[in-house]
């Protein structure tokens, strides 16, 4: 069987602890390189993970001749930079989200990407590949829950280093960026359409100077709204609720499913609630997966870049709404 040849852009930690061994679980895909400008990271990272080339040039390994895709995890700053050039070394891309720092940005990338409609690229939202998202999109999809007319995100962890790449905003970091970005994913996935206006509250470090305490209500128009709070120091939480005319849809761990344990989703109607499973997966070698077939079999990506830079359009709008106090229409 083809396999696609990936290089991976950093020893960045979600790389390192999920992506890269879950990479290395499809049947798709072989991880032949990795690339750090700290060497000595970069032979660590790949003696533990067997990884056969070590480059410490990121460029070096955009060169080389014997690797089809790029994993691109590194800083958000980077993201369209490093997208770009690997598109000009003729590489397909997976990167990390938000897929840029700005909707115009983002823009760019998708102006780039025009010149070479040979190759792939798509944002790692990983969680659109597990089996409790599209069991989620397949009820409210089928009518379980009647109308959906709100859903409510909340994503936190705490993290107060200030040295941590997540706490400077030069380089894209806070909690709408680092986290937020799912919380307007999830209902622009379920609900099918893009929000007409937003407002939001943020509250941001004094010091950092970095979102670490962000709402946002989004107004899809027809009185269906979404709401979400994301905070990077408030204790570890993630949960979903999908709020229909004739259910409601909880999901217990929307975004860090737990790889080698069944997801729990429940459905409520009226005062019966059930229970669902999902089989344990790995939504990172999953995402793998289908990226790799798309390459292979020349067919369009799952998600496309459009979705990218329309969840890049909420995330400004929602941080224009903050410093205008006023409700943004996009």
């Amino acid at each position: 069987m083809n396999k696609v040849r990936w290089g991976i852009l950093s020893t960045a930690k979600i790389g390192r602890v999920q992506v890269i061994p879950a990479m290395q679980k499809s049947q798709y895909a072989q991880v032949v390189a990795i690339a750090s400008r700290d060497k000595q990271k970069a032979e660590e990272t790949a003696n533990d993970l067997g990884i056969f080339k070590i480059y410490d040039d990121y460029e070096a390994l955009l060169a080389d001749p014997d690797i089809d895709a790029i994993y691109n995890p590194l800083p958000n700053h980077l993201h369209v930079p490093y997208t770009i050039k690997a598109l000009q070394a003729g590489k397909h891309v997976l990167c990390e989200k938000p897929i840029a720092l700005t909707a115009r940005e983002a823009q760019q990338l998708f102006d780039a990407c025009q010149q070479y409609p040979q190759l792939k690229v798509m944002e790692a939202f990983m969680y659109r590949f597990h089996p409790q998202w599209l069991k989620a999109k397949q009820l409210v999809d089928a009518g379980l829950l009647g109308e959906v007319k709100t859903i409510n995100a909340f994503f936190s962890y705490f993290n107060n280093d200030a040295a941590n790449i997540r706490n400077k905003p030069e380089t894209g970091g806070g909690a709408l960026m680092d986290i937020g970005c799912y919380c307007i994913s999830f209902p622009r996935y379920i609900i099918g359409t893009e929000p007409q206006r937003v407002t939001s509250l943020i509250d941001f470090d004094p010091e950092m100077k970095t979102d670490r305490l962000t709402s946002g209500l989004l107004d899809f128009g027809n009185g269906v709204t979404a709401t979400f709070t994301c905070s990077t120091q408030l204790q570890p939480y993630q949960r979903v609720n999908i709020f229909g005319t004739k259910g409601r849809l909880e999901i217990e761990i929307p975004v860090n499913a737990i790889a080698d344990e069944p997801a729990r989703l429940w459905l409520q109607n009226n005062s019966e609630i059930k229970e669902m499973l999902t089989d344990p997966v790995n939504q990172y070698t999953i995402q793998t997966d289908e990226f790799s077939k798309a390459i292979l079999n020349n067919t369009p990506v799952p998600t496309p870049l459009t979705d990218a830079v329309n969840n890049m359009k909420v995330i400004d709008a929602l941080f224009e709404s903050a410093k205008k106090e006023s409700w943004i229409s996009l």
